[in-house]
């Protein structure tokens, strides 16, 4: 999820502003959801509510927040379903441009805990780092940390409560938008290390969040209404934003296809699952990763969701997109249970 528009009289007007911080100036602005002062100050207004780790008792699944590194304030909310065997264990990336979002956004944890109890798999949700104050690779290296911390308390085995009730040899990476690109880019990196008692099987990849200088058909052509979950403008901000200073969006962390990328039939890369939405600007881009993907000989499989957009699964309540979320997680139950 890159842009969010909850409210029906916000309009997302992109570009670089003109508001005051003060004397300051306004650097970036996404209209209702962050704001980049020449300074360095950034403002998120609050629009989607924090919620604590509660979550309705009938849906039979247990919630706790934990601190995975005190010093960058990184932590994780992890969502066990009650279960009679061990479950798969999912490692999740919450979208939002790398620069807005969190675990406890209440959007993310609703679907979150209902993805857990219909799917069947135990669920950690990780709360990394945000850009522009932690530009890329920040949340890739949060992710990173995020395994290796999960891979030492399983060896402690001083987290039963929900270790206990996890299959550690069926680990899986996801996240939708930005939160895709982590997962697969903290998948890229985890394959030289040695994650034991843990066993990577697979990336979930909801809509994921890459680009490019050139333009896609759809980036350039689909039309999007002022409540779209994802603009082209907004896209090319956050962009502006999370990724270092001085390169474009050819950058392999933005194009996994670019010239500058690593080929992807040298890459050890796991078996994917890309979910597709036909009314969002990335669909195109999606469907080049997945058909890169394929062409290099990688196990790679993709849905595509048609008549919803961009985080449909997360933002919208209509009765279509309530209909291709329960087919998404079904999809996703048939891919982590294999």
């Amino acid at each position: 999820m890159a842009t969010i528009a909850m409210d029906p009289s916000l309009s997302l007007q992109i570009g670089r502003g003109s508001n005051q911080h003060g004397a300051v100036p306004v650097k970036e602005e996404i209209q209702g959801l962050i704001k980049v002062y020449k300074d360095g100050h950034v403002e998120r207004p609050q629009i989607v509510p924090y919620v604590t780790p509660a979550l309705p008792p009938e849906l039979g699944v247990t919630t706790k927040d934990f601190v995975i590194d005190n010093f960058t304030n990184v932590w994780a909310r992890f969502y066990v379903p009650k279960s009679n065997w061990k479950l798969p264990l999912v490692v999740y990336f919450h979208g939002g441009g790398f620069c807005v979002g969190s675990a406890a956004w209440s959007c993310y944890h609703e679907f979150l805990g209902k993805l857990a109890a219909k799917a069947g798999c135990l669920i950690v949700s990780i709360n990394y780092r945000l850009a522009p104050e932690n530009p890329l690779p920040a949340a890739y290296e949060d992710g990173v940390k995020c395994l290796l911390w999960l891979k030492q308390e399983a060896l402690k085995g001083c987290s039963e409560w929900w270790s206990k009730q996890c299959n550690l040899c069926s680990v899986f990476l996801a996240g939708d938008s930005a939160g895709a690109n982590i997962a697969h880019n903290v998948a890229v990196r985890l394959n030289s290390n040695n994650l034991y008692p843990l066993t990577l099987k697979g990336t979930i990849l909801i809509q994921p969040f890459f680009g490019g200088e050139a333009r896609t058909n759809s980036e350039k052509n689909m039309v999007q209404s002022p409540r779209s979950a994802l603009s082209l403008p907004a896209s090319d901000t956050y962009w502006r934003l999370a990724l270092p200073c001085g390169t474009n969006r050819d950058h392999p962390w933005c194009n996994p296809l670019g010239k500058g990328s690593a080929k992807m039939e040298e890459m050890k890369l796991l078996p994917t699952l890309v979910c597709i939405s036909e009314m969002d600007i990335l669909r195109d881009r999606n469907l080049e990763f997945c058909a890169a993907l394929g062409k290099a000989g990688k196990k790679v499989e993709h849905v595509l969701y048609k008549g919803v957009g961009h985080a449909f699964q997360v933002l919208s309540k209509s009765q279509l997109s309530q209909s291709r979320a329960n087919e998404m997680i079904a999809r996703v139950k048939a891919f982590v249970n294999r």
